[in-house]
């Protein structure tokens, strides 16, 4: 028989272990998501259907009288792609992975204003805060990647001001 003081050690221990598993699935998540996002930009149908959010957007409607809707999509992609890539570098470059976070919780805000300026967000007849299948709730992601985005850059940040072991 176990004594209960073992128990709350071994709690802690898969506490523990749980944590540092999510942690190393919420970062290569969001890297991984990023990437493969930012891929499927350079796809005519991803970058049409992106082009609502961003004519719509007072944020980036200018961008359409300047690139056309393929080259908006490839800049987006490719910036998503290196967004992800700087996420992932984390267990070498922890500063650099902080500002790849950084970076997609800005874009990530950006989209999160889509919820105010793209219409066919709320559904009709019942508004705020009936999210519409699409594009509401297909917006409402970006608070979960947004937030994630913040954690990341703030654990990173606390990685690369530990002291590092001598080799």
């Amino acid at each position: 028989m176990r004594s209960t003081m073992d128990q709350p050690v071994r709690a802690n221990s898969a506490g523990r272990t749980l944590e540092d598993i999510g942690t190393i699935l919420v970062r290569y998540g969001l890297a991984l998501t990023l990437i493969w996002v930012g891929f499927l930009k350079f796809s005519s149908y991803e970058a049409e259907a992106i082009q609502p959010f961003a004519a719509n957007s007072p944020l980036l409607s200018w961008v359409y009288t300047i690139l056309s809707v393929p080259t908006f999509g490839l800049i987006l992609g490719s910036g998503e792609i290196v967004l992800g890539l700087l996420i992932a570098a984390r267990p070498i470059a922890p500063r650099i992975s902080a500002l790849g976070s950084l970076g997609s919780a800005v874009l990530f805000g950006v989209t999160l204003t889509f919820l105010l300026t793209t219409p066919g967000v709320w559904q009709p007849g019942l508004g705020v805060p009936f999210l519409s299948p699409m594009p509401g709730q297909f917006l409402a992601k970006d608070l979960t990647l947004f937030a994630v985005s913040i954690w990341t850059a703030g654990e990173a940040l606390r990685a690369a001001d530990e002291p590092r072991p001598m080799a």
